[in-house]
């Protein structure tokens, strides 16, 4: 079949605007009228430079970033494994009627439920439709379902294996409930900005560690119910994420501009590995791409999710986020949620009748919805959303979806989330304590729990939300003085991503328990901002938290009130502990040098046993092994650009610049020199670790001559995966081969059991094409492991060819650059006591 006609009408190519007979013509039109066309010519001439001018002054900014149309959407193929449940669809949808195909694509009201999302379905082939909830760290908004530790914590925790174990808990539980898509995991946003406010549900602030965090959990998310990973793609702030209607204009979304580098290297490179890792399906976001909409925006979805990465699964909007009907269609968009203006009036059969949308394309998106649905075992599912009532306060029919089992993980994964950034002489652990004093508002249980029409499906019951906060979220328009605390213990951030645990255990209840057996004094204030110190106190112990949310970008990294608190402890107290319950980057520079502050630790969001998990390091009787996975500044300022969302500014169609390329977190501190307070991977344990024996066996040959080209889908490019044997589920087969491993000994020098995160990281030596930006170190392996006092363990890289590659622009395709690559090995991005090197 020829190309063009797989391409919508609408873009189909038009005659050349200047052939053989229309030349001749020309010129003599310029003869005769040569005094009005030499004016005209070099008025032409001058507009480049006037362009440069007016781009100088902040003018026509948006021209400089265009996202290319990329059509037809490649069609699903059953790649790989899912070759059977591709045959089982093709031959149900074969038998639909356009209405019907119509009908799977569209998210539909059914309030019989809980589900945040209902897709339609076809009875009359056995397809019931879909049930989609919230959300990557839990089930949400219901009963008899646990409270994970969150994204970021998992980030913390650098492990890999536990990652695996949470997703299969947590799968579990949403298949009980007869959920068939869980809304996550989170790889997007990946924390490009500091004040970020869903930087919390994803993992880290790097490539690198998101990716195979993520795959983990959709392998294990998998096994039970499908995973829908989000937001694709470059969705990094919540600051104008939504178009804002006003009486006289509409205000668009942010335009995030990325260049091709830069998106491939960074925002595309985790979604790459979950694809590779088989992810059902992948939710489009709010934000713009180069000024299309994520959710018609045809290079990002055809060209580069399923056109490069050779996606199977479907895609499906976030809530509310598609703004065509045809060209979203055209552009990729297989399932619009929660419900669609554009293809709820069967305008896709209809389009299809007149012409303007190819029948192939309708029947590829049922195609990928059924296809997916068969993959992951859904035709035996439970009744859709048969265990999440539509009202927690109306009487229901309590489905108990834990599993007793989980109780030891979800304990692990509370533990593994904090990170221990300082223990002057030992302060930490305690010990057997006389008298104990405990202070901040983060001590306790939040004061309310109990579900609300509008405040509780958020986590936001207890963050003091006012009237014209709340009209700021419902209308889209900047939420004015966002919270930046949590009154209560904060065990997880607010929005979609949050869950509903079925207790809190605070660490002042969890203290009072150890209080009870160690015959522990224990004096405590959780109001004042000045509290008395009993001068008996052997450690004052301090709790606060930084709280995060969807709908607002934070309004800053920590907050004066908090500050003053542990400032006023510290002042009376010479052994005073700082725990921060917090949902990404907390400053501490205010008090952190002060002598008396002797041990601070990051407990960011560790779910329903914070408080337990918390008194077991306090007290050693478990050594704290997290690593930050994101750079802790001394100040705001050192995230220069990258500290705050970019801002509308009286325009109505918001623009952020992407210019820093690839370096944010720890890569723009790294290229700026800029020493931060704590560094990615930084963390202490209760003992030493001591590194040695680097062996480097990488056989990596460069390839800028002959590259590993990528399945790259321009304009006009129709199924080409399907006859490639060089291409899997994720893209090219041998980005994912291994190329080789490093390896290195790590020894326990002290007296305490512990886990050291052993990292590995590389300086990639610049492809002659993308010279922009310098290179710095990147993540490119990390393993965990517990060693006892002593004893020495081996730790194993693998290094597969995607870690040594970089995207070249001009030949679009990965490539291994000739050079020498450097190899460092240690505790973090700048303890790396091993250093050497190899060559391609």
């Amino acid at each position: 079949m020829d190309d063009k006609e797989n391409q919508p009408p609408a873009v189909r190519e038009t005659a050349p605007l200047l052939n053989n007979g229309t030349q001749s013509r020309l010129v003599s039109f310029c003869s005769q009228h040569k005094r009005i066309i030499i004016p005209l010519a070099i008025m032409i001439l001058l507009l480049p430079l006037l362009g440069l001018l007016a781009l100088r002054n902040g003018h026509a900014h948006a021209r400089n970033w265009t996202s290319p149309i990329i059509y037809p959407s490649p069609e699903i193929y059953g790649a790989g494994n899912w070759s059977e449940a591709f045959e089982k669809a093709r031959t149900m949808v074969s038998k639909m009627s356009l209405e019907e195909m119509n009908n799977v694509t569209l998210g539909v009201t059914d309030g019989s439920n809980g589900c945040v999302g209902v897709s339609g379905g076809a009875p009359r082939h056995g397809f019931p439709g879909l049930c989609l909830h919230d959300a990557g760290n839990g089930v949400r908004n219901t009963d008899g379902v646990s409270g994970f530790a969150s994204g970021l914590s998992i980030g913390a925790s650098w492990n890999h294996s536990l990652a695996l174990e949470r997703a299969r808990y947590m799968g579990a539980e949403f298949k009980r409930k007869g959920v068939n898509v869980a809304l996550g995991p989170v790889v997007g946003p990946i924390g490009r900005i500091a004040q970020g406010g869903r930087n919390w549900e994803g993992f880290a602030a790097d490539p690198y560690l998101d990716g195979i965090l993520g795959a983990q959990t959709v392998v294990g998310l998998q096994e039970s119910v499908i995973a829908c990973v989000k937001h694709f793609v470059a969705n990094e702030q919540e600051t104008n994420r939504n178009p804002i209607s006003t009486d006289d204009r509409t205000i668009l979304s942010s335009s995030s501009n990325v260049d091709d580098h830069t998106m491939h290297e960074l925002y595309v490179w985790p979604f790459q590995d979950l694809v590779h890792a088989g992810a059902g399906s992948i939710m489009c976001s709010y934000n713009r791409l180069n000024q299309t909409y994520a959710c018609e925006n045809s290079k990002a979805m055809n060209g580069i999710l399923k056109g490069e990465l050779n996606f199977q699964g479907f895609v499906v909007s976030d809530w509310v986020a598609q703004h065509s009907g045809i060209e979203s269609a055209d552009a990729g968009l297989d399932m619009a949620m929660p419900t669609t203006n554009y293809w709820n009036e069967r305008q896709l059969e209809e389009a299809v009748n007149s012409g303007a949308l190819n029948k192939s394309r309708l029947i590829d998106m049922a195609t990928r919805i059924i296809t997916t649905w068969y993959q992951f075992g859904q035709d035996e599912a439970l009744p859709l959303g048969s265990g999440l009532p539509s009202n927690l306060l109306m009487p229901h029919n309590y489905t108990e979806a834990k599993d007793p089992a989980s109780k030891s993980s979800l304990l692990q994964q509370a533990i593994e989330s904090h990170v221990l950034v300082k223990n002057t002489n030992s302060a930490l652990p305690l010990g057997r304590l006389k008298v104990l004093s405990v202070f901040g508002y983060d001590a306790i249980a939040q004061n309310t729990f109990v579900p609300d029409s509008r405040l509780f499906p958020q986590s936001w019951e207890v963050i003091g939300l006012g009237l014209p906060q709340l009209n700021g979220i419902s209308s889209n328009v900047p939420v004015p003085d966002p919270p930046i605390i949590q009154n209560g213990t904060l065990i997880v951030g607010g929005g979609s991503g949050s869950n509903t645990p079925p207790y809190i255990s605070s660490p002042f209840e969890a203290l009072q328990a150890r209080a009870y057996d160690d015959e522990t004094a224990i004096f405590f204030d959780f109001v004042s901002s000045e509290p008395a110190i009993v001068a008996s106190s052997e450690a004052c112990l301090v709790f606060i938290n930084e709280y995060s949310s969807e709908v607002w970008d934070r309004p800053g990294l920590a907050d004066s009130a908090s500050d003053e608190l542990v400032n006023n402890v510290a002042a009376s107290c010479n052994n005073t502990v700082v725990i921060i319950h917090n949902a990404g980057i907390r400053v501490v520079d205010a008090w952190v040098e002060n002598p008396n502050i002797t041990a601070v630790m990051y407990a960011h969001l560790p779910g329903q046993d914070a408080g337990r998990a918390l008194v077991q390091l306090l007290h050693g009787d478990v050594s704290p092994s997290g690593r930050l996975p994101y750079t802790v500044g001394k100040q705001a300022s050192d995230y220069g650009d990258l500290l705050g969302p970019c801002q509308a500014h009286g325009s109505s169609s918001p623009q952020c610049d992407f210019t820093e390329g690839v370096n944010i977190d720890y890569r723009s501190f790294l290229a700026s020199n800029t020493t931060p307070r704590y560094e990615f991977g930084y963390g202490l344990t209760y003992t030493d670790f001591e590194y040695s024996g680097l062996r480097i066996d990488v056989n990596a040959t460069a390839t800028t001559e002959d590259a590993d080209v990528a399945p790259v889908y321009v304009n006009g490019t129709t199924n080409d995966n399907q006859n490639n044997t060089a291409v899997v589920v994720g893209g090219l087969a041998s980005l994912f081969e291994n190329v080789g491993t490093v390896q290195a000994s790590i020894r326990n020098t002290g007296d305490v059991a512990a886990a050291e995160v052993a990292q590995l990281y590389l300086q990639i030596p610049a492809a002659s094409t993308n010279t922009h930006s310098q290179p710095t170190k990147v993540l490119r392996g990390f393993q965990k492991m517990m060693v006892q006092p002593g004893n020495s363990a081996d730790v194993t890289f693998p290094v597969r060819r995607k870690d040594v590659s970089t995207w070249d622009v001009v030949r679009q395709a990965w490539v291994i650059p000739s050079g020498e690559f450097l190899v460092f090995v240690g505790k973090s991005v700048l303890d790396t006591p091993l250093t050497g090197s190899f060559s391609t």
